[in-house]
């Protein structure tokens, strides 16, 4: 048997040095990249938006409607980081939170932040309560909060209005809707808010200006009005949606106004996950 493991010595040393080459290597590939990075998760007929900052930092925003999540995050977070800095609700919508479940049953999540809407639905009752039995922090959070990830990347939120109670209105008008900052780029993500608070961030003054927008509603018809895109006068929109999903989402309509605003369009339908990258300057898209 020692005889044998002399043998082998030599093919057992390459093998082992092999694998902590190919591991160093993914080390290094995942904690050097530079700036922001926000991924557009295919979740299908949901949303679920990754953000990841230079410094490590990451905020999960919304988990989709299933299990689909934990392949999604897989593929945007190294296979050893099992830590999650903030997770967002942007409102109880089950197509948002949902997947939310089974992240907080396979990550660390260090907080939860909500707009302080509710639901009594099964599936949001059953977060909470994980929440809860995981002593979670958790923040109710409105207009004029900053939640600041380091190095210049800080999310405003934009609404609810802080000066209302949220558990007592409509989910779709009491959501959080936040900007993210990176230098000179920006980053819209409005969950499913639709044209009545759109016009209540346009005529409130906000400042809604941003490169990218994520689109309201899946694309609905009761979002993405005009004068709110004409506002947020983004670059690029992106639309997270399921393919051939019942709703008909996105709509023609909303699609032939983004096309005649010359809004580039980018559909997670089409193209699967979004990667989003921002040196504070320039965007890129892939």
């Amino acid at each position: 048997m020692v005889d044998n493991f002399r043998k082998n010595f030599k093919y057992y040393f390459v093998v082992l040095l092999l694998i902590s080459l190919i591991f160093v290597w993914y080390v290094v590939f995942w904690e050097s990249r530079k700036g922001l990075e926000v991924w557009f998760l295919d979740v299908g007929q949901g949303d679920a938006s990754f953000i990841q900052a230079a410094n490590g930092n990451q905020v999960l925003i919304d988990g989709g409607p299933n299990r689909k999540i934990l392949n999604e995050l897989s593929k945007v977070m190294p296979f050893y980081d099992r830590t999650i800095d903030v997770v967002i609700e942007s409102h109880p919508d089950s197509d948002h939170i949902a997947g939310l479940i089974d992240v907080l049953k396979n990550y660390k999540i260090k907080a939860v932040v909500e707009s302080g809407a509710v639901s009594d639905s099964s599936g949001y009752l059953e977060l909470e309560r994980l929440i809860e039995d995981k002593g979670i922090k958790k923040f109710i959070l409105n207009s004029g909060s900053k939640i600041d990830l380091g190095d210049g990347v800080y999310l405003d939120v934009l609404l609810p209005p802080s000066n209302v109670d949220t558990s007592k209105m409509s989910p779709h008008d009491a959501m959080l809707v936040l900007k993210l900052n990176y230098g000179n780029n920006s980053f819209l993500f409005t969950g499913d808010m639709e044209e009545k608070m759109e016009s209540y961030l346009v005529f409130n003054g906000k400042d809604i200006k941003s490169d990218v927008l994520k689109v309201g509603h899946h694309g609905s018809k009761t979002s993405s009005s005009e004068l709110f895109l004409s506002r947020v006068s983004p670059r690029y929109a992106i639309i997270s949606v399921g393919k051939d999903n019942k709703y008909g989402h996105p709509y023609k309509e909303v699609l032939e106004r983004l096309k005649r605003m010359n809004i580039s369009v980018f559909r997670t339908d089409e193209m699967g996950r979004i990667d989003v990258i921002s040196d504070g300057e320039n965007l890129k898209i892939k």
